[in-house]
């Protein structure tokens, strides 16, 4: 048997982009991509199939975020979404990941009222569901949730600038950290996060040379979503980057594919075989 983080035979998916890819990715690879100036990808997923599709391609973190609440479940916003749905489509995407890292979110309501609550929350989160770590929004005020959760087992990654489930606080969608005295007040904030424990910060929608001030502020790697190249990692919605929903992305997102076309395009062929009777075919049935 091989050791835990020993190289398997998928080893060549990194090879050209970095060293060759340990046997599972834990928080000590992306502090080593930080040291070493290099950067990790990570996707939003919420299923086994494609948490396979994309651990097989080689991502090193895999995000089950409460972003499930808009793109599975047909909410607003990320507002509804429960920790029991949480589990739930963790407990899928885990099983469908070999080798990446898997982060869930901690939804609107599981964690706010205490440090308390944060590490019940976090602890049945990763028991139930196998995640490898929790991300939990919120600034420098949520230093002790952070520590609590640490101190308990939990590997917690921070989340900062736009934070989805403060959006009515914040006045909707808006890019955070702007005007006079941003780049010091976000990197209060992430510092305070990083000296409570967070082996990572994720930065949503912030000014990108506000991004690169904090990521070079920062010991451990940060992760960026509209925050500019100088973060150590970079997350997107799966959807999003594969074009599986139509109309208005948001700025910072590259589409690398057409889904939504593609898929289409095949139902609509599909359903004029069914229609016309050439599917079907004498090839697809089975004989007495």
């Amino acid at each position: 048997m091989s050791a835990p983080d020993s190289p398997r035979k998928n080893d060549d998916v990194a090879a050209p982009y970095g060293p060759p890819a340990p046997s599972r990715y834990r928080t000590v690879h992306l502090q080593r991509a930080k040291d070493e100036g290099r950067r990790f990808a990570m996707l939003t997923v919420y299923d086994a199939m494609t948490a396979a599709l994309f651990d097989e391609a080689g991502v090193e973190v895999l995000l089950v975020g409460d972003s499930v609440g808009n793109t599975v479940l047909g909410h607003s916003s990320t507002l509804p979404v429960t920790l029991d749905q949480m589990i739930l489509f963790t407990q899928a995407v885990v099983r469908g990941a070999e080798r990446a890292l898997v982060v869930a979110d901690l939804p609107f309501g599981s964690y706010e009222a205490s440090p308390r609550q944060a590490v019940e929350s976090a602890v049945r989160l990763v028991k139930e569901s196998g995640a490898h770590a929790v991300k939990v929004e919120g600034d420098e005020r949520f230093a002790e949730h952070v520590a609590a959760m640490t101190a308990a087992g939990v590997a917690v990654m921070a989340h900062i600038g736009f934070t989805p489930q403060s959006e009515h606080v914040l006045g909707g969608y808006r890019v955070q950290g702007r005007g006079e005295g941003a780049v010091e007040a976000m990197t209060a904030s992430a510092r305070a996060l990083e000296a409570a424990g967070a082996f990572a910060v994720l930065m949503e929608m912030v000014p990108s040379d506000v991004a690169a001030a904090v990521d070079a502020a920062l010991r451990v790697p940060t992760v960026g979503i509209g925050a500019g190249p100088g973060t150590t990692g970079q997350v997107l919605v799966w959807q999003d980057m594969l074009g599986l929903r139509e109309g208005r992305t948001p700025r910072f997102v590259r589409q690398y594919a057409r889904l939504h076309e593609v898929i289409g395009e095949g139902v609509r062929a599909y359903r004029r075989d069914v229609l016309d009777g050439a599917f079907p075919a004498p090839e697809h049935g089975f004989e007495a």
